[in-house]
């Protein structure tokens, strides 16, 4: 039987296979506002055979945006915007997820297609970070967060939580890598604070451990709670694996069922070593070292590579980006190629 096509089940939530749509901003909301793009993209994925599909990273404030049109989950307009695609993703077999994001120095800027020649900057809000170090040259220079808005920003990420499961998302994710936030917090090279939430490993990690506690507490016992982290990011005197082994073992501890294992995106310029499945051994790292469950992403293409991934138990699940852009079907591709069975919507049946 392949291992690709075995359900899982963490907490409440069954997933019918091991492939997970990755989060992938979309760049096309409105006032933080899903739409049909929205609903037609994920839901076509979930048509498509995934058993989870997580939601791009959706702000839990305004400010926390990348782009002035990146999805958000701050209000109850948001929850009654995002709870049709949560359903619509449901009634088709696969598990609706959302990650929650928030952008910290990295934000307010252009979406990728509408960047200027030499622009950067969009949206005109005052950005947030560790410290008032920018992201690089050109990103607007974000305003040190003090302790009091660090508590604050922790219930935030809690309501945004509350929100989700509001909205009929059954897993939630919290984004700590790519450069945002949180991995702006727990990296020593954008966090070079000199309080409780800087200095060393466990100052860092002392606000991101935060949010996740938070957000465990806000979804309750039977929502499963996943973390994105950059195991790596490429740089000399960056977070490592073996910096990343430790986190995931203060992340289980928190409250976290999954560390979602990526890398890098906290230095701009940072040299990364890609290639196929090139962020698989972080994730395999990760589990045998920190004994948590993980999943790995990152130029997962063939069916048989991910199925090797599972087979190696490198991972507990694959994550899948831009293969799913190209092709949503192809977790049914993958079970034909893995002599898994599968059943299709019945509106497609006649094609199988």
């Amino acid at each position: 039987m392949s291992l690709l096509f075995t359900p899982l089940t963490i907490r409440s939530v069954t997933l019918r296979n091991r492939i997970v749509v990755s989060p992938m901003c979309q760049y096309s909301a409105t006032d933080g506002l899903p739409d049909a793009w929205h609903l037609v993209h994920l839901g076509a994925r979930a048509v498509g055979g995934a058993g989870l599909v997580l939601a791009e990273s959706t702000a839990v404030e305004p400010v926390g945006r990348i782009t002035p049109q990146d999805t958000g989950i701050w209000s109850t307009a948001h929850v009654d915007a995002w709870r049709p695609i949560a359903g619509f993703i449901k009634a088709q077999g696969a598990v609706p997820g959302v990650q929650l994001g928030h952008a910290g120095r990295k934000a307010s800027v252009y979406r990728p297609w509408d960047e200027g020649e030499g622009e950067v900057v969009e949206g005109g809000w005052q950005t947030v970070g560790p410290t008032d170090q920018p992201f690089s040259a050109g990103y607007p220079v974000p305003q040190a967060l003090a302790p009091a808005a660090l508590e604050r920003l922790v219930e935030t990420y809690a309501q945004a939580a509350r929100n989700a499961v509001a909205a009929g998302f059954e897993v939630v994710e919290v984004h700590a890598a790519h450069g945002y936030l949180l991995h702006q917090f727990l990296s020593p090279l954008s966090n070079t604070r000199t309080d409780d939430y800087g200095g060393d490993a466990a100052g860092r990690a002392r606000f991101p451990l935060a949010v996740v506690r938070a957000v465990r507490q806000a979804v309750g016992d039977d929502v499963p709670v996943f973390v994105r982290v950059s195991a790596t990011d490429w740089t000399d005197g960056g977070l490592t694996v073996d910096d990343t082994v430790e986190i995931a073992r203060d992340l289980a501890r928190a409250g976290a069922d999954l560390v979602d294992v990526s890398s890098g995106g906290n230095v701009a310029g940072a040299k990364v070593e890609t290639g196929p499945g090139y962020q698989v051994r972080f994730a395999d790292a990760v589990r045998r070292k920190a004994e948590v469950p993980t999943a790995a992403v990152g130029m997962i293409t063939d069916p048989h590579q991910a199925e090797q991934v599972l087979a190696d138990e490198a991972a507990d699940l694959v994550l899948l980006a831009r293969e799913l852009l190209r092709d949503p079907n192809w977790p049914l591709r993958a079970a034909a190629a893995l002599g898994a069975e599968v059943i299709p919507p019945a509106q497609y049946a006649r094609a199988f």
